[in-house]
C-alpha cells in the first residue's frame, strides 16, 4: 500500500489544487493554450461582434483554451471544417 498510506496509516492525497482537471479555472496556476495557424503563424481570437474567428499576430490576443485537451479538440473540429492546420501552443 506505498503511495497509499503514510508510515502512520494516515491516507495520502495526490490531488493539488492548480491541477485539478475538474475545476481549471479555479486553479492558482492554469495552464493556457492557444491556436497557431501552420501556414501563417498566426494565432486565433474570437471577434466579440459576432464569436468568428479571426487572426492575430500576439498571443496575448488570442482566445486561450484552459486544457490541452479542449485545444486538441478545437483544433481537430476546425481543420475538418476547412479552416486549416493548427498548432496547440502553450502559453506561459
Amino acid at each position: 500500500m506505498d503511495g497509499v498510506f503514510g508510515s502512520d496509516g494516515v491516507s495520502l492525497h495526490f490531488w493539488a489544487p492548480e491541477i485539478d482537471p475538474a475545476h481549471p479555472l479555479e486553479c492558482t496556476h492554469p495552464e493556457r493554450y492557444a491556436l497557431r495557424r501552420l501556414d501563417s503563424g498566426s494565432y486565433i481570437a474570437l471577434k466579440k461582434e459576432d464569436q468568428s474567428l479571426r487572426d492575430v499576430s500576439d498571443v496575448q490576443e488570442a482566445h486561450f483554451f484552459h486544457t490541452h485537451e479542449a485545444a486538441l479538440r478545437a483544433a481537430i473540429e476546425l481543420h475538418r471544417l476547412g479552416s486549416g492546420s493548427f498548432d496547440v501552443v502553450k502559453v506561459d
